[in-house]
């Protein structure tokens, strides 16, 4: 399993590239201020932050409990995934229709944007993030 450091690294280092790319692309998808979509963002990062911490722990203990090992196939990856952001969007989805001042389905509907664009990013970061910080053999 990844020690405390490697969690926190891959956390923050997930949702700091993860606002680079998402501020400006919703901005421009939503027709909305950067300043307005940037703090709904930052809300979500945070909240996704410590969510990737707690959630990461969980699901390789589900993992290493019923598999025996923490390595991930492609298709534990997309489960792991959807999983996670599917937890997000249920903590996030008060908290953009009540900031940006719209409905629950306008809100729903941009946060599940969001959703979709993370579920891809996510995806690709953590395949990257493990063929660039390697789990151990015996992990």
């Amino acid at each position: 399993m990844r020690t405390r450091r490697d969690r926190i690294r891959h956390a923050i280092s997930f949702e700091i590239l993860g606002l680079a790319l998402v501020v400006p692309l919703g901005a421009a998808g939503f027709g909305m201020p950067a300043t307005d979509l940037g703090v709904v963002a930052v809300f979500a990062a945070s909240m996704a932050t410590v969510w990737n911490y707690l959630y990461n722990i969980w699901f390789d203990r589900a993992m290493k409990r019923l598999r025996g090992s923490v390595h991930k196939t492609y298709g534990l990856r997309v489960v792991h995934a959807v999983l996670f952001e599917c937890g997000l969007l249920i903590a996030t989805l008060p908290f953009f229709a009540w900031y940006l001042g719209i409905g629950l389905w306008q809100a729903f509907l941009m946060d599940f944007s969001f959703v979709a664009f993370y579920l891809v990013y996510a995806f690709l970061f953590n395949l990257t993030y493990d063929r660039v910080f390697p789990l151990p053999k015996d992990a």
